[in-house]
């Protein structure tokens, strides 16, 4: 059984479930229960309580409009991998008695397939197409839940906080971007509370793993596709230099040796890449060139109050700075120092190493690579003026 799952092999299901009636019954009128609920149910509980839903009745769902959906489908990254989704999954699904929903970030259903019949009984529930399904609007559900939690969830009928799905059972797992690890969503497997078998967690984490998996591929595929797009312009470059992504992955280097990824690029914001470097991307087809800064030219930049304005190679950007980020820069532009020094200018001693150390890293996600460490200065051809 998975680490998440709701309940061992070989417990009866229909005496489980009469037992966790008894608790949830218990825990919502404020009366002590027979057995404490799992952690991961009680702290959904308490958290879906403290947002005032009802546990009697089903609480109101609000279905998207149906372009509003169209769009989220489309500009979903899961809808890549939604057809292998469904050849894992949706294939036993009928014989299985459970639907298979796909989610995106935000709890909202984006497809919904499986069994006819439990299909119509989660029509009943509003466990449709276009519907927000997260705790804080139908409560305690493993799709909302796992968002909550951030890791796979496995419920079984009375954890569930509203009482109409105490029929039901709901297994769901995250599944994230390969590329950055950004949450793209969720996959759930649904059914009648007594028909849980065992094997529905590792199912559901074979297809979480399956789509992860094409996900990746199609990335790699990607960067294939980029290198051989710019492969007429790197062959007439010279110099060392790297093909990256829009997320930073590597998709061709010359004369560097280099991670598989670096910062997000952007234009005109200088980027730090060992081996080479200041560096300031360049758009490249679908992707960027990066090569190392031209020394003599010096990348101009005004700081008046907090607003930051940079200026290199024709191109600019600005960037409004907190008040201490604008300190920052303008110490800096008074020369390098050590994290023990610009503690002292900030703090007035050097007992806020780490705190002055995690605002420069802020500041650098900000600004780029205009800030250069060890020690902490302004990186070469970096000329700020402050106003």
């Amino acid at each position: 059984m998975p680490s998440f799952g709701a309940v061992a092999p070989g417990t009866d299901l229909s005496q489980h479930a009469r037992e966790l009636v008894r608790i949830h019954d218990a825990v919502l009128s404020g009366a002590r229960p027979p057995e404490r609920p799992r952690a991961l149910v009680a702290r959904s509980w308490a958290r879906v309580m403290g947002l005032g839903l009802a546990a009697d009745r089903v609480n109101q769902r609000r279905p998207l409009p149906t372009a509003e959906l169209e769009r989220r489908r489309r500009t979903s990254r899961l809808s890549l991998v939604v057809d292998e989704l469904r050849r894992v999954l949706t294939s036993v699904a009928d014989a299985s008695m459970f639907l298979v929903v796909v989610t995106d970030a935000d709890g909202v259903v984006l497809w919904r397939e499986g069994s006819a019949r439990v299909q119509r009984t989660a029509d009943r529930l509003g466990f449709l197409e276009g519907m927000d399904w997260t705790e804080q609007v139908v409560g305690t559900n493993a799709i909302g839940t796992a968002l909550a939690e951030a890791a796979p969830v496995q419920l079984f009928s009375a954890e569930h906080f509203e009482a109409q799905q105490h029929p039901w059972y709901c297994t769901a797992a995250p599944v994230h971007d390969p590329r950055d690890g950004t949450l793209l969503g969720v996959v759930d497997v649904s059914g009648p509370a007594l028909t849980l078998h065992p094997a529905i967690g590792a199912l559901v984490e074979s297809a979480v793993r399956l789509a992860e998996g094409a996900l990746w591929r199609q990335h790699q595929e990607g960067l294939e596709a980029l290198r051989r797009s710019t492969e007429s312009v790197v062959s007439t470059t010279s110099g060392p230099l790297l093909v990256v992504d829009d997320h930073g992955w590597v998709a061709h280097r010359t004369g560097v040796a280099v991670r598989d990824r670096i910062d997000v690029p952007q234009a005109d914001r200088p980027v730090a890449v060992p081996g080479l470097g200041l560096c300031l991307p360049e758009r490249l087809g679908a992707g960027w060139l990066v090569r190392p800064h031209d020394r003599a030219t010096t990348i101009h930049a005004t700081l008046t109050g907090t607003v930051l304005e940079v200026h290199a190679d024709g191109g600019a950007w600005r960037a409004v700075l907190t008040p201490r980020h604008a300190q920052i820069l303008r110490l800096l532009a008074t020369g390098p120092m050590t994290a023990a020094v610009l503690s002292t200018r900030l703090f007035g001693d050097d007992a806020h190493v780490v705190t002055a150390r995690a605002e420069v890293s802020r500041l650098r996600r900000v600004v780029g690579a205009l800030v250069a460490t060890g020690p902490y200065r302004l990186a070469d051809g970096v000329l700020l003026t402050p106003r």
